[in-house]
């Protein structure tokens, strides 16, 4: 294989690379590239508690099935306010979904 065979040869894989591939870029060239990962915030999108300490609220509180409740209904359930009853009701309705 001569020296213009392997040049041909190189810019057809190139090509190939290219197109079924896209351009490589190095992190040098990209500018947009982070030198960092950015910092995580506690609660991801929301402000309060994350899930796993009202779940751990709901356990010192006595209430069963607190592992299948979401944390919308983690949050109401651990108001001030909330009576007995609606906590059951929260309860059966996140143990069994079906009307």
């Amino acid at each position: 294989m001569t020296a213009k065979q392997k040049k041909q040869q190189k810019e057809l894989l190139d090509k190939l690379h290219t197109k079924y591939y896209g351009k490589k870029k190095s992190k040098a060239q990209d500018p947009k590239a982070p030198e960092k990962a950015p910092e995580k915030s506690k609660a991801s999108s929301n402000e309060g508690p994350s899930r796993n300490e009202l779940m751990l609220q709901a356990k010192a509180k006595g209430i069963k099935n607190f592992r299948v409740i979401n944390k919308e209904e983690l949050v109401e359930i651990l108001k001030e306010g909330t009576t007995q009853e609606r906590i059951n009701e929260i309860v059966s309705g996140a143990v069994d979904p079906t009307p």
